[in-house]
């Protein structure tokens, strides 16, 4: 029984072995100088400016759910199709049906503006 966790204990030494290798030779390797332009927030190119708290549209937060939404539709579309002979007519009738509830759900966002910026 102990014989079949061998290669997963190696796998998690060699991984721990890579990651505190990497860490030390990027300390040994990495920058020293230290000056208050490297310690500034550097985001997309542009130096950040006003408050790190201010309030975000809730179209952002909109958007980011319909993504999330989307995403979990293709959770749900992998293992159908993966299955989609064994499932036979059933499982196609059943995914299309979830599809137009997703078309139906996509062509309200759109046509109330969510994903228009």
């Amino acid at each position: 029984m102990l014989n079949t966790y061998v290669p997963i204990l190696v796998l998690m030494l060699l991984s721990a072995g890579f990651l505190v290798t990497m860490l030390l030779i990027s300390i040994g390797v990495g920058p020293k100088v230290l000056s208050e332009v490297k310690d500034d927030p550097f985001e997309c190119g542009t130096i950040g400016t006003g408050d790190a708290r201010s309030r975000f549209g809730v179209k952002f937060y909109l958007v980011a759910m319909i993504f999330i939404l989307f995403d979990i539709e293709i959770v749900y579309m992998f293992p159908w199709a993966v299955n989609a002979l064994q499932l036979g007519w059933y499982g196609f009738y059943v995914m299309l049906s979830f599809m137009l509830v997703l078309a139906i759900g996509l062509a309200y966002i759109w046509k109330r503006g969510v994903l228009d910026w």
